[in-house]
This record gives structure tokens, C-alpha cells and sequence, in this order.
């Protein structure tokens, strides 16, 4: 069903939006202004001041909001969760609309699927479906938004079972930039549904997704192995070697971190450099140790905490890492091969990082990302078996700065045996367009242009990892905060 806001109801002044608006309106005047501006991003490297903060409880409200901000000339920024590294989820002196109240949840247990509202967090998300026993790959920190984690990346634990969470993604409820609420599903623009699948946020607003539910759980064999980082050049060769033959079940990662200074951690161990290895297997967890055998028994580890655990808990492991308000600046690529001489390189590159955030984390594919049938879906994955994260991570201004460089320098390095592209959530704006071009591939980044043209001929939706019109008007000079 399409509803629309008529040409000749515009919401050319906020007090007419005030009028039909069913959530929170914040301006500038607002006493919890301060409040909710500065909670909306969770990346602390950004503070944005919009002029109004427009908090939705529905598709209406999401109406209601963008047509006060195209009559004003104001530009948008679209909020979920808030995890935008970039910053994209609020913005200078424009309007923010706010989605995180919009939080139903609607499960078909007959049919494994569920929907879902655009502002709920993973972890609100798996709680509700490991009370069933089931999930969707998700965020690998459990108060990332599901909304921007859907459009713009979909890599998770669950990946190597069932994929990236675009296979997964079936339906969509969406709020384009000239006022329409359309479905995008298999049966009613298709088209639109497969630029949702990867094309990080460019067509509307979404306020429901509706995803096909896979069995999880609730306990999975779980954990983490930490080692000092002396071993890591060996260890992670061992790593390389058991994913190789790994089976679907057997997920995780291998990181290179800072041991934290947490109790479970042997004191000799705490804030000393490290090699931590994230243990997950998707099935049945008494499988899971034999399956793991390899892991367990390579080396002599600081700490070995892995059995069968909760999901819920397996997807918040990575929280303390990535608290709310912490600096964080990406790099990220997938690796066409992992040599020795590409895994002595970033273990010593590794070994340059500043803060004791910051962290390499390496992700191996395979698996069912192998085999997903990459052309129903915008997200481009390259036919590769490892991916890696470099995470600037700081709450020091100088070591921020520092950790930023290093990243950069990571990535130049690692191109040796990279495919320099990325998941459009980790293009960093200094990136420019050409990379946007390359991660999307130019076949599916000429669909997307022509999805632009469709549905955001003016470019409303700019907050983004932006893929322009074709022919795009200009915009006021009221609409600050833009990519450039």
C-alpha cells in the first residue's frame, strides 16, 4: 500500500509539524536538547547541533518530519541506532530524524521470520528471537542499530551459516523523499529491495524490516582464547591453517588487542599487547569442542574462557571494546590471500597502534558467504576468505590522531594483498568517491545510480555513503552538513 503526503499539505513551519506529529519534537530551545543531541551518535569523535531533533514513532511521523525539512530547504540526517562512524546519524543545523522509538517486534514463528521496527538495537533484536531459538546474523556489538547495520555492512558471527544479513532481509516498509510508504519485497519493487540489501540508507527511510529467522541457540559453544602477543605471527598461521577446512558451524575471529585490565584477565596479563581469538560455532553446542580441538590445544594461553554459553551473550562479547561515546575511526578491506609475509606485516603494524583500544580484528568468510548468490543484493562481497577491521579506537584526543595515521598507513600497506574495497558502513569520508565506486562494483553501482534517479532525485538523503543522482539539482546552502 502507497500513502503519501500531499502536495498541498506541506509542513512549511514547525508549528504546523507540531500539529500531526505523534513523537517528540526537540529544537534548539528544548530543555532536553543538550540531552538527546549529543546521545544520538555513539562515535564521540562527532558533535552535531541540528536545528530540530524529530523523534518518530511511525512512518507518519517520518512523513510529516521530511516534509517539513524539504519545505524549509533543511537538510536530513537519518537516525537508528546511532553507530554511524562517520556521523552520518545526526548533523548541523538541519533535521535529524530520529527512527530508535519505532521498537515493535512481530513474530511468525510458523514461518521463521519476523518483523522488526527500524529503531531496535541486536540486542534488543536477539532477545526477543533467542526466546525461540532463533536470530539473523547481526552486529557484532549489541547496541548497534539493526536499521544502518542492514543497509550498510551485514557482517557478523552468523555469516560463515547464514550469510551476510542481506540474504536475510525479505521485506522492507519504506518512507521515500517525496512523502511515499511503500513495500519493497520480492513481489512489489523488487528493485528497491535489492538496493536496501547493501545500499547504505540512499532511497528513504526505513521503518520496518522483515527478516527470515534462522535456528540459533540459545546456547551456542562460545568463548575466547587469549595469548601473549609473541605468538600471534605463529598462532595466527595455526588459525589460517583450521579455517581452511573449517565447516559452516565454526565462526569467530582472531584479533590483535590490548589484554584488558578486567578480572577475569591473570593480572600479569592486563594491558599487555595480545592475541585474542573469538570462538563461535553456529550448532549444536557439544559439537562445538571437537570441533574447536585444534584452537584449544595450540600454545600456552593467558586465558581460555570457551564453553556453551548464551547467543545473547556471544553477541555482546565485543561491547567493552566499543563502549557508547568512545572515539572510533575504521579502516577496513578484504584480503585476496593471507601469506606469511601479510600476516608478519600486520602483526607488526599492529604492534604501532597508540591506544590501547585500538585493535586488527580478522574475520574469516568461506562458508556460506561463499556461496550467496551475490546479484540479489547491492552489497558487493568479493570472493575472498578473510576480512579485516583496523579500529582507531581512543577516548584521548592525541592518541586519536595518532591511531588515525596508523590506520591509514594499515590500509596503504595491507593493499599488497587487499582487494581495496569495503562494506559501505566502513568507508570512511576521507575515502572519497572512487572507493565507493570500487566497493560497489561499477555494474551495481550504475543500478544504484539509476535507484537515486527513482526514488531521491534531489539527493535528500545525502547522510550517507552517498551514491548521487544523475542529474542533481542544487540544494540550499541551509542544507550544511552534506557530504562533500
Amino acid at each position: 500500500m502507497t500513502t503519501q503526503v500531499t502536495p498541498d499539505q506541506p509542513m512549511t513551519s514547525l508549528a504546523a509539524l507540531r500539529s500531526r506529529f505523534r513523537g517528540a519534537l526537540i529544537d534548539t530551545d528544548h530543555p532536553a536538547y543538550e540531552r538527546t543531541r549529543t546521545s544520538l551518535l555513539w562515535n564521540g569523535m562527532h558533535d552535531r547541533r541540528p536545528a530540530l531533533i524529530a523523534r518518530c514513532t511511525c512512518a507518519s511521523d517520518v512523513q510529516q518530519a521530511l516534509s517539513y525539512a524539504r519545505a524549509s530547504n533543511l537538510v536530513v540526517a537519518v537516525r537508528g541506532g546511532g553507530h554511524s562512524t562517520p556521523g552520518y546519524s545526526s548533523c548541523d543545523d538541519g533535521v535529524v530524524i530520529d527512527t530508535s522509538p519505532i521498537k515493535h517486534i512481530d513474530l511468525d514463528l510458523d514461518h521463521r521470520e519476523g518483523r522488526f521496527g527500524a529503531g531496535l538495537t541486536w540486542g534488543e533484536l536477539d532477545a526477543a528471537t533467542q526466546a525461540h531459538g532463533l536470530a539473523v546474523t547481526g552486529g557484532r556489538v549489541s547496541h548497534t542499530g539493526i536499521a544502518g547495520f542492514t543497509l550498510g555492512s551485514g557482517s557478523g558471527w552468523l555469516e560463515r551459516k547464514y550469510g551476510m544479513t542481506a540474504t536475510s532481509l525479505l521485506a522492507a516498509q519504506v518512507v521515500t523523499a517525496d512523502g511515499q510508504v511503500l513495500t519493497a519485497s520480492s513481489a512489489e519493487n523488487a528493485e528497491l529491495l535489492w538496493g536496501l540489501r547493501g545500499g547504505a540508507g540512499n532511497f528513504g527511510v526505513v521503518t520496518e524490516f522483515r527478516f527470515r529467522l534462522h535456528p540459533v541457540g540459545p546456547l551456542v559453544y562460545a568463548g575466547m582464547i587469549l595469548h601473549p602477543r609473541a605468538a600471534a605471527p605463529e598462532l595466527i598461521r595455526s588459525y589460517r591453517q583450521f579455517m581452511r577446512d573449517a565447516p559452516d558451524d565454526v565462526g569467530g575471529a582472531i584479533a590483535l588487542v590490548t589484554a584488558p585490565p578486567a578480572e577475569f584477565v591473570p593480572e600479569e596479563a592486563r594491558g599487555q599487547p595480545a592475541c585474542a581469538i573469538i570462538v563461535f560455532y553456529a550448532g549444536d553446542p557439544q559439537a562445538g569442542q571437537a570441533a574447536f580441538r585444534p584452537v584449544l590445544e595450540w600454545g600456552q594461553p593467558w586465558l581460555c574462557q570457551v564453553g556453551p554459553m548464551p547467543y545473547v551473550a556471544v553477541q555482546q562479547l565485543l561491547d567493552p571494546g566499543f563502549p557508547w561515546g568512545i572515539k572510533d575511526y575504521s579502516k577496513v578491506d578484504y584480503l585476496r590471500e593471507l601469506p606469511d609475509d601479510a600476516v608478519d606485516e600486520m602483526v607488526r603494524l599492529a604492534g604501532q597502534a597508540a591506544s590501547p583500544f585500538s585493535a586488527v580484528i580478522l574475520c574469516p568468510l568461506g562458508g556460506a558467504v561463499a556461496r550467496m548468490d551475490r546479484q540479489m543484493m547491492a552489497l558487493n562481497i568479493p570472493a575472498t576468505d578473510w576480512m579485516y577491521f583496523c579500529e582507531a579506537t581512543s577516548w584521548d584526543d592525541q592518541q586519536q590522531a595518532a591511531d588515525i595515521a596508523w590506520a591509514k598507513q594499515f590500509l596503504a600497506t595491507m593493499r599488497t594483498w587487499a582487494v581495496d574495497q569495503a562494506p559501505p558502513n566502513f568507508l570512511e569520508p576521507d575515502e572519497g568517491t572512487r572507493r565507493i565506486r570500487a566497493s560497489f562494483g561499477e555494474e551495481k553501482f550504475q543500478r544504484l545510480v539509476a535507484l537515486k534517479d527513482r526514488y531521491d532525485p534531489d539527493n535528500v538523503f545525502s547522510r550517507n555513503v552517498n551514491i548521487r543522482p544523475s542529474a542533481r539539482r542544487p540544494i540550499s546552502t541551509r542544507a550544511r552538513g552534506a557530504p562533500r
